[in-house]
């Protein structure tokens, strides 16, 4: 299969696969690519007037996400303290982002079925935030007996500031992850969930939703702390593992509104182990795809995205991108099996912007569509 893309490529893909997914992945094999987010786009709206799907999920701050996601359902905040707000990473700077959040909330302001946005990543990125807003959140959602009081879960927590040190990814010691106070949260945190547990039934759904939310985050956020304070060679392999579980976690609570789409960078969405180089550190972890196709089974779908001439940068004939680039298409849709065979042998992609992650030739099989873009020569950045 190799069609141009549009809407009747997508939905031809949908019908061709073993179940209709839950969760449909879109990669990015590069951020703040411009042409991708506007193809996005085109495809959720394409996705939601034709297919049923209702919610939108993003590689940004899960707690962050709850701000657009009230917008969208409320009005609540003009839209650049929406954008502002509502995202990490940057991603609240680009214009795709910013025009997806208007249509939704256009969308919602016109029909009774609401939809619905999710932030899916950790409050972090190599360092990580201070656990306060989960915990605290997830505290006041509860009742007592509770495993200990506001006033000593601040005293614990501290000052943000040691939480959030940047310097801790580069040197363990930095990190507060393993003190006692930080030992004794990872209880409270344990607690507070298995009390959530015990309460879900009087809970209303909005509120059922964020408090496990919020445990979540505060269970993930303590782990990964304490990862950071972890000195061995293999630490930021863990960390990236520690992150990648975080997201999947979250994109199986996202599966609960399904059929949704979600957008995140290829090494996330992707069924096999990711592997990177941070300098001279060589990262390997199962991506949060992964964990959510052992989760999901054929519920979770994933289409990688390429791209020909990124900036300056244009692939060679002999590689995965160079076959792509024959097509007719400013824009293509072209299944991951058939890609393997006529890419078979195909050299990997050696690109200039290291920023761009190419296609691995050998895990081509394991995709079930690229979404190809002739050029990118929209490469923003956060602002």
């Amino acid at each position: 299969m190799a069609r141009e893309l549009d809407g009747a490529a997508i939905s031809a893909l949908l019908r061709s696969l073993p179940a209709r997914p839950l969760l449909l992945g879109l990669g990015e094999a590069r951020h703040f690519v411009g042409e991708l987010g506007e193809l996005r786009n085109e495809i959720f709206r394409h996705l939601v007037e034709h297919e049923g799907y209702r919610s939108f999920a993003i590689e940004s701050d899960c707690l962050k996400g709850l701000v657009v996601d009230d917008h969208l359902a409320t009005g609540a905040g003009d839209l650049d303290d929406v954008m502002a707000r509502g995202f990490s990473h940057g991603f609240g700077a680009s214009p795709a982002n910013r025009e997806l959040v208007r249509w939704m909330r256009a969308h919602n302001e016109k029909h009774d079925e609401k939809l619905r946005f999710f932030g899916v990543d950790g409050p972090l990125e190599y360092w990580a935030a201070s656990p306060r807003e989960a915990l605290t959140a997830l505290h006041g959602l509860l009742d007592g007996p509770l495993p200990c009081t506001r006033e000593t879960l601040d005293a614990l927590l501290g000052p943000d500031e040691r939480w959030s040190d940047e310097a801790t990814v580069m040197d363990p010691a930095r990190s507060i992850g393993r003190s006692a106070d930080a030992q004794r949260l990872r209880v409270i945190a344990d607690e507070l969930v298995a009390l959530l547990d015990t309460q879900l039934p009087q809970l209303g759904v909005r509120d059922r939703e964020r408090a496990q939310l919020y445990g979540r985050t505060a269970v993930g956020l303590l782990r990964y702390h304490h990862a950071m304070a972890d000195p061995g060679a293999a630490r930021i392999s863990r960390l990236s593992a520690l992150r990648d579980a975080m997201m999947a976690a979250n994109l199986c609570a996202v599966a609960a509104h399904g059929p949704a789409l979600v957008f995140a960078h290829n090494l996330h969405l992707q069924r096999h182990r990711s592997r990177l180089s941070l300098g001279d550190q060589h990262v390997q972890m199962w991506s949060a795809g992964a964990i959510t196709a052992a989760r999901l089974g054929d519920r979770y779908a994933y289409l990688a995205s390429a791209f020909g001439a990124v900036g300056g940068d244009t692939p060679a004939a002999d590689c995965a991108e160079g076959v792509l680039a024959t097509l007719p298409w400013d824009a293509a849709l072209v299944g991951g099996r058939h890609l393997a065979q006529v890419a078979a042998g195909a050299s990997p992609r050696v690109s200039r912007d290291f920023a761009y992650f190419p296609l691995d030739p050998a895990r081509l099989d394991v995709i079930d569509g690229v979404v190809f873009v002739r050029q990118a020569v929209d490469l923003g950045a956060p602002g």
